[in-house]
């Protein structure tokens, strides 16, 4: 596709594009943000653009990645606990409900009942709940996809079971 042709077709979409990334993060300015992302890599990545498929659909999947992505990588990087004893609350988010003795004591008691697990389920299931995907977990702990389920399942199972009462 020519670079002119190939640019007006980008500029046409950009209306739609912004409805778009605006459903997607439902705030004006990440929506330009997303759609300023999304604008770049589609330049950037005009060669690999082939003739005669969905041009629309091939610009849209790249915003919706673009955009999971990012919500992935923010996912990963908010810290819930401070695993260690002298910085319980460090890195809590304000609204993380400890702001009362019952809510820290719940998760106390949450996070005594993860790490009474051994090692094979409580690391899968941390990495799990920081937001790490299957084959992410199975890969960095070299260990088959289904094993890597399979034990969050359980550590979920034993969980729920160790903590009825909190229901």
């Amino acid at each position: 596709m020519a670079t002119s042709n190939f640019q007006s077709k980008l500029i046409d979409l950009q209306k739609n594009l912004l409805n778009f990334a605006y459903i997607l993060t439902a705030n004006r300015d990440d929506a330009y943000d997303l759609l300023q992302d999304t604008t770049l890599k589609v330049l950037d990545n005009e060669d690999k653009y082939v003739e005669n498929t969905n041009f629309k659909g091939w610009v849209f999947t790249i915003m919706r990645n673009i955009f999971i992505n990012n919500y992935r990588k923010v996912v990963r990087s908010a810290t819930v606990i401070d695993q260690t004893e002298d910085l319980y609350h460090l890195n809590l988010p304000q609204d993380s409900g400890f702001e009362t003795p019952e809510g820290s004591f719940a998760a106390k008691e949450i996070t005594e009942a993860i790490n009474a697990f051994s090692d094979d389920y409580r690391i899968p299931f941390t990495m799990h709940v920081a937001g790490y995907k299957y084959n992410e977990i199975a890969e960095k702990m070299n260990l088959p996809l289904g094993t890597v389920k399979s034990r969050i399942f359980f550590a979920r199972q034993r969980l729920q079971q160790s903590l009825k009462d909190y229901r």
